[in-house]
């Protein structure tokens, strides 16, 4: 909920709005956007597609002395292409090694024995999970999944912060994360895998959500966008060191230990974060809050005076509020609506680009890092976006242009294009198009970026209701693939259209609230915004 002035507001200005205190807190806040950044993406490191066969070790058996050439011609038959086959073998039989030789096999299933990869290949999710063939889609709905715990996350973490406090919500949501983050490198099966990530993904939830809460009802209104924005970059950074962690670190448990046990590092917050004074004062716990804020101005080398402290009273109790009173009000019921549509679109496209970045055909690491240094101007880009054009149009013009370069990238000429350094194989039909698609993607995804960091004003319960849509939105990313393969960079049909339908849906907003009563842009991102 939305925590009442009661006279912090003049209080605030005795505090100060954005001094060493604040700027110490919104510190703070950076460390965790390097955590979250990684477990939003570490997945497509630990997946990468990698040469599989059928194991056929069966006929070694009978003709122990074969070389592996000749195994691979006797048990697994050729593509159209001249190829193995990674999802089928010939049907072994009982037959001796000359007259398999010498009749050859034509029955073929699946593979029933598993499966055989390169030697020098270091361990990874598919290799030690077999996410191949029959199986791959495991790996689509493991993100699924994952995107599961961002909705449960926000649906747990956002009521409890509001009635136990953001401090200890953040205290517990970095401990799961820590926990379970490191448990995942131990998990002995993949369904275990998908549980532990659908706890890590709650958790992640419960960090955005409330430790930027947390450092917008410290920080003065004015000051707001410039603490926003730092905590933003932050994310942006951690998807860059990603880039390199993963580079450096193939094996995949490894990389989960080095990317998730560092935030342990942050026990220290038990002794240094502390509460919301905002939120103490709405809970009536006013000795706390007086507290709490004559430390924060004692740190600022401000005072406040004990006439000024006196003026904090316990809020009157007032009936908790609904997510479905959003809609029983005709204007209300629009607003949230059209934002609730924004924000699908936003975070569809946003993850259905993030999360298929090996389908680009160029290096998955390189196209990580520019990946993360585009959002670095695009959400720097967001504040002079409001200044000139308000919240309302900079929201629409990038979603239509968001949907203008989707479909931009599916007329572009194969002729254009060289062929990939790197070709998915689940790419058979549109090998080329890699760099011009690359840089079109790169421009999509910073449009998408630009779109997720505009503001969405409103109330907690919108913000809480609208988010939950966006989750929904970004567990459709992974697990809403097309109906046949696509090119490398290429967003499917469902990727395309929802951009230009989302920015045509706002226009009905009837009011661009980017003019607030605490200052020309002030409380430009709602206190409960995630990353």
């Amino acid at each position: 909920m939305q925590l009442p002035m009661s006279g912090v507001g003049e209080i605030w200005k005795a505090v100060g709005d954005f001094g060493p205190f604040q700027k110490w807190l919104v510190l703070l806040t950076l460390f965790p956007s390097l955590s979250v950044a990684f477990h939003q993406f570490c997945q497509l490191f630990m997946v990468q597609h990698v040469p599989h066969r059928c194991d056929t070790s069966w006929i070694r058996a009978i003709g122990p002395n074969l070389t592996e050439e000749e195994q691979l011609n006797l048990t697994v038959p050729r593509d159209a292409d001249g190829a193995y086959e990674q999802c089928s073998m010939y049907s072994p039989v009982d037959w001796d090694l000359g007259s398999i030789m010498l009749y050859g096999l034509n029955a073929t299933e699946k593979c029933t024995k598993g499966w055989v990869y390169p030697a020098a290949q270091p361990p990874s999710l598919l290799t030690e999970f077999d996410l191949v063939c029959d199986r791959k889609d495991l790996n689509d709905i493991s993100q699924s999944i994952y995107m599961m715990g961002l909705f449960l996350g926000s649906m747990i973490f956002g009521p409890l912060s509001d009635r136990i406090g953001r401090r200890p919500v953040i205290l517990i949501s970095i401990f799961l994360q820590g926990l379970f983050g490191v448990g995942i490198a131990f998990v002995p099966h993949f369904y275990v895998y998908m549980a532990f990530r659908c706890v890590v993904g709650a958790s992640v939830s419960g960090i955005t959500m409330t430790i930027l809460a947390l450092a917008t009802e410290w920080v003065g209104v004015s000051s707001r966008p410039k603490a926003v924005l730092i905590s933003h970059c932050c994310f942006a950074i951690g998807q860059m060191i990603l880039a390199g962690l993963s580079y450096g670190i193939r094996n995949w448990r490894l990389l989960e230990i080095a990317g998730s046990a560092p935030i342990f590092a942050l026990f220290f917050y038990i002794w240094v974060l502390p509460e919301s004074a905002r939120w103490l004062v709405t809970k009536g716990r006013i000795e706390e809050a007086k507290k709490v804020l004559q430390k924060a101005a004692s740190i600022n080398k401000r005072t406040i005076s004990p006439e000024l402290l006196e003026q904090l009273k316990p809020e009157k109790q007032t009936k908790s509020g609904s997510p479905l009173d959003l809609f029983r009000k005709k204007h209300l019921r629009k607003v949230t609506l059209i934002m609730s549509c924004a924000w699908f679109v936003n975070s569809l496209v946003y993850y259905g680009l993030s999360l298929n970045v090996t389908n680009f055909g160029l290096d998955i690491y390189l196209t990580q890092l520019a990946f993360g240094a585009v959002e670095i101007p695009a959400r720097i880009g967001c504040i002079f976006l409001l200044q000139w054009l308000g919240r309302k149009k900079s929201q629409a013009v990038l979603l239509l242009l968001s949907g203008l370069v989707c479909l931009i990238i599916t007329g572009i000429p194969e002729a254009l294009a060289s062929p990939p350094p790197l070709r998915p194989a689940c790419d058979h039909h549109h090998p080329g198009r890699p760099r011009q698609v690359h840089r079109l993607g790169l421009l999509l995804h910073l449009l998408r970026l630009l779109g997720r960091a505009l503001p969405h004003g409103g109330q907690a319960d919108r913000r809480g209701t609208v988010l939950h849509v966006g989750a929904a939105g970004g567990d459709h990313g992974p697990a809403d693939p097309p109906p046949g393969p696509v090119p490398p960079g290429r967003p499917h049909g469902r990727l395309r259209e929802r951009p230009c339908g989302g920015g045509a849906a706002l226009p009905p907003l009837a009011r661009d609230p980017r003019h607030r009563p605490g200052g020309r842009h002030g409380g430009w991102l709602p206190p409960n915004a995630g990353l």
